[in-house]
């Protein structure tokens, strides 16, 4: 199979089902910016040193690849049989940032990204996540999109802030609190 079909060398391309669109359409943005999302936890992957982590962004990353391909389903459907997000994996997002909380500080102000490039480049992904919720967002508005994913990148993101966090912590990193000049 050949990377280049030259089918998208005028602007389009074509979703599964076969509808071919704007490679600029709102299906395209949003599952784009999923698919820079997942790059993203992968150079955090490759970051960290922690098994346990590295295990829990794989998992992610897995988890990417299926939202991505349910954006990617043109509005007419199809019969492809394609994996599907559920409950779990919002609930394992959950229980993976309960666990991290345990060992952390309070939070008493906001917290300035960076301290350490494995931190930094946590909060690059959790900004990244928060750019495809809001694609998925705006994407809701114009389709019909299942409302678990909404609430996987809410998740996500809340995961990759804690995670954030957390490398911070056991890197021994001072966290920067935000102070706001008056």
């Amino acid at each position: 199979m050949k990377i280049y079909t030259k089918k998208g060398d005028q602007g389009k391309t074509g979703l599964i089902g076969g509808t071919r669109v704007s490679k600029d359409d709102m299906k395209i943005e949003a599952y784009g910016t999923v698919d820079e999302l997942n790059a993203y936890i992968g150079l955090l992957r490759d970051s960290v040193e922690n098994k346990n982590y590295s295990e829990q962004l794989i998992e992610i990353q897995d988890r990417l690849f299926t939202a991505g391909s349910i954006l990617a389903v043109g509005d007419s459907g199809t019969k492809m049989k394609l994996p599907s997000l559920c409950e779990e994996d919002i609930t394992t997002l959950e229980k993976w940032i309960d666990d991290m909380d345990t060992n952390l500080p309070e939070m008493k102000s906001f917290v300035l990204p960076g301290g350490h490039q494995t931190v930094s480049i946590c909060h690059i992904t959790r900004t990244t996540c928060r750019r495809a919720e809001r694609r998925v967002v705006s994407l809701s508005q114009h389709s019909n999109i299942d409302k678990l994913l909404l609430r996987y990148f809410n998740r996500l993101s809340d995961y990759l802030f804690t995670l954030g966090r957390t490398l911070a912590n056991e890197l021994n990193i001072e966290e920067t609190p935000w102070n706001p000049k008056k």
